[in-house]
């Protein structure tokens, strides 16, 4: 389950190799997706705030799979599920705001990218 397997990577538990939240995410899909490992170091420069426009990591990460692999409305419609979630789409906000841990912004987008 991909899910589970994002969240150990989160949390390096599990004999898993601890991961940003972009890199959990991404890490997680790989096989699903064939995303690379270079892929999946690259996403190492987006956790703790630092993907594109403040988003969070995970959702950034789930954004890009749709987005290359999927179909851009995925990207939109999680968008919006994760804004539910979250309460927002900013790392720094969504922190500020406290409705969602880290770890639960991996799982979220995890379930989403599953449920695909």
């Amino acid at each position: 389950m991909s899910v589970n397997t994002a969240k150990n990577h989160y949390l390096g538990k599990e004999g898993y190799t601890r991961m940003n939240c972009a890199q959990s995410v991404i890490s997680a899909f790989k096989e699903k997706y064939n995303l690379s490992t270079e892929a999946i170091e690259a996403f190492g420069n987006f956790g703790t705030g630092r993907a594109p426009e403040g988003l969070c990591g995970a959702l950034y990460a789930a954004k890009y799979i749709f987005e290359k692999y999927a179909a851009v409305e995925k990207s939109i419609e999680l968008e919006k599920y994760f804004f539910d979630q979250a309460g927002a789409v900013k790392c720094d906000e969504i922190r500020m705001r406290k409705k969602l841990s880290c770890l639960g912004c991996v799982e979220k987008c995890a379930e989403f990218l599953e449920r695909g």
